[in-house]
């Protein structure tokens, strides 16, 4: 899932400075699970920032709202009678749920209460870490799983680099070396061959996003 963390509240309220009503916006998907989004941090950032802001001896009318998934356009269409006499819309989504509110809500502007990190999982309550960067081509069946272009520090698609040392990437002595790993993995499965295929150099222009955003057209779906 996406990850993200909220950002620092002094940066918000420079966002808001010059609005005394505006709409809070969470979402229930990604930054929900996260703890960064969800319902209950709306509340509580809501009540954080009428707090700031009453220090200051102004006032911040905050409408609280939290859509199930803010990047879907049938809960995006939703928030349409939540709009009216905003000055701005705060939305603690993912970098896709606050450019979802900007584009339907066009007249209205949008900020951004979180910092979108990465697609990841969870270690345990608390911590999350990176585990895909939406390349567009997926090579885990020939590294067991355990994904290169995330995991090693310099992203070597055929094989370690001569920097590691005892397990542990040169870059940090904190970081497990990522190929390391992929042996390791496929070694206890019985697969070692699959480090004697040669894995060609991604083509970022077409599999990454240096062409503009990607889109998936899938015809049996459009209508």
């Amino acid at each position: 899932m996406i990850k993200a963390e909220q950002k620092p509240v002094d940066e918000i309220l420079g966002f808001l400075d010059a609005y005394k009503r505006i709409l809070l916006v969470g979402c229930n998907g990604c930054a929900a699970v996260c703890h960064a989004g969800g319902e209950r941090e709306v509340a509580i950032l809501a009540a954080t920032l009428r707090m700031a802001r009453k220090k200051l001896g102004q006032k911040l009318e905050i409408l609280e709202e939290t859509s199930p998934r803010q990047c879907e356009p049938e809960f995006v269409d939703a928030l349409a009678g939540k709009t009216e006499d905003v000055e701005a819309i705060l939305s603690i989504a993912c970098g896709v749920g606050v450019q979802a509110l900007a584009e339907r809500f066009s007249e209205i502007p949008v900020y951004p209460g979180v910092n979108t990190m990465f697609m990841g999982k969870t270690v345990e309550p608390g911590v999350w870490v990176e585990r895909c960067q939406a390349c567009g081509n997926c090579v885990l069946h020939l590294t067991g799983g355990i994904c290169p272009v995330t995991r090693c520090a310099k992203q070597l698609l055929n094989g370690p680099c001569g920097g590691s040392r005892d397990g542990v990437c040169e870059i940090d002595g904190e970081t497990p070396c990522a190929w390391q790993a992929i042996y390791d993995r496929l070694k206890a499965t019985g697969q070692l061959d699959r480090l004697e295929l040669f894995v060609p150099a991604k083509r970022w222009g077409r599999e990454s996003r240096d062409r503009g955003p990607r889109t998936i057209v899938r015809g049996d779906l459009k209508q």
